[in-house]
């Protein structure tokens, strides 16, 4: 008999935003993964840990997933976290896996879920409040109203044609392009507000497109939206 998948989102960064299924599932797994070197540094794990600090009691496995646009890397690093969860689904245990706001939104979770999915394995898919929805509560407005668009944008590649579209744009993992996604929103004339780590202790704003810096870390967001909808 085998076990079971989970993929859990923990939410965007506070504790407190963490679901109570989410938690559930996590008291009852039999393992919980991490994804990096070492469980207890990741943010996934800090997070979990500001709610119910038993997870420190849990069987934990590190699934290292290094940040690479390499495809043949990244499909060997799938296919070795895909191997490892498979091992302890044999044995019948049941697993979480922990990643950041939700598994559905360009999560590294959701290539070995595919694998093991299609591998016959049972998996199932925990939602997470999305950091994009957690950094527009945070600024205390709305992300679209009435008929307004909403586009989610992978900010490291080419976004040129994105930030054109009408309506509000989520521009998520700018990563060391991050220059380069400024200059594009100020070419444009728009209007944006970066967040660095929303929810967490260092939680920092950046209210205007001029103040976000060139290397603001990986988790951060901007929310772009056309000057006639602010």
């Amino acid at each position: 008999m085998t076990g079971k998948l989970y993929g859990v989102g923990v939410g965007p960064g506070d504790p407190e935003l963490l679901t109570l299924k989410a938690l559930r599932i996590i008291k009852e797994a039999d393992v919980v993964a991490v994804p990096g070197e070492i469980p207890e540094q990741s943010i996934a794990y800090r997070i979990v840990y500001g709610a119910w600090e038993g997870i420190r009691e849990k069987e934990l496995l590190a699934v290292p997933m290094p940040m690479t646009k390499d495809k043949k890397q990244l499909k060997e690093n799938h296919e070795k976290g895909a191997q490892l969860l498979g091992r302890l689904l044999e044995q019948g245990k049941k697993v979480a896996f922990l990643t950041l706001g939700d598994p559905t939104v360009y999560s590294t979770y959701l290539y070995v879920h595919r694998i093991l999915t299609d591998r016959g394995y049972d998996t199932q898919i925990i939602s997470g409040i999305p950091s994009f929805c957690a950094v527009s509560a945070r600024l205390n407005t709305g992300l679209v109203e009435t008929s307004q668009q909403l586009h989610v944008l992978p900010a490291s590649y080419q976004i040129r044609e994105g930030l054109k579209l009408p309506g509000t744009k989520v521009l998520m993992k700018a990563g060391h392009k991050m220059k380069e996604v400024r200059q594009q929103i100020q070419k444009l004339g728009e209007e944006a507000v970066m967040i660095r780590n929303c929810g967490m202790e260092d939680e920092q704003i950046f209210d205007s497109v001029e103040k976000i810096p060139d290397d603001p870390g990986y988790y951060s967001l901007i929310i772009v939206k056309d000057k006639a909808n602010i």
